[in-house]
């Protein structure tokens, strides 16, 4: 098992995703940044969104928000979405589809926070922004539960000299 997979499944890895702000916005300009937000998605049924978008410098919008979001093994890439929310639904942005081989994998570990910067395409290939995030691998947290007394090879019950099953419970003082 790597640093980055996920400790209760071993076909699963959690990163640590900040969606942090989009730029170069080709929208309309008559809809606020209030209305945007991110959804993302691992090659997989579950899906990740980001609440909406606050007007940061410059009237860009920006999120600065984490998601940890669960990645199954087997995934080559992860989708960014940009969305916005209108009066009768919701109007697609722009995508971003990103290898999971960019930011997992290589020469810098995995846990290391990377900054990444990547161009929205609308769904007929027309530029429609770009989107700044950063991502990390979450590694698993190691839980220990010693006590301090070393106990190598003795069964969870066994039977006594006098045929009495006993078990390993410390008895309460």
């Amino acid at each position: 098992m790597d640093a980055t997979t996920h400790p209760d499944d071993p076909l699963r890895r959690t990163l640590e995703l900040t969606v942090l702000s989009l730029e170069e916005l080709r929208e309309d300009r008559k809809h606020t940044a209030r209305s945007l937000y991110v959804v993302v998605r691992a090659e997989s049924i579950n899906c990740y969104a980001t609440g909406t978008a606050a007007e940061g410098c410059g009237g860009k919008p920006s999120w600065n928000e984490k998601l940890v979001v669960d990645v199954p093994v087997h995934a080559r890439s992860i989708t960014l979405e940009v969305k916005r929310k209108n009066a009768p639904g919701v109007k697609d942005v722009g995508v971003a589809r990103i290898a999971v081989s960019d930011f997992l994998g290589g020469a810098v570990p995995d846990e290391r926070l990377r900054f990444l910067s990547y161009r929205l395409r609308d769904w007929q290939g027309r530029r429609s922004g770009v989107l700044n995030f950063s991502v990390r691998a979450r590694t698993p947290e190691k839980v220990c539960s010693c006590s301090g007394d070393v106990v190598i090879g003795v069964p969870v019950w066994w039977y006594n000299r006098d045929g009495m099953q006993q078990c390993l419970k410390k008895e309460q003082d």
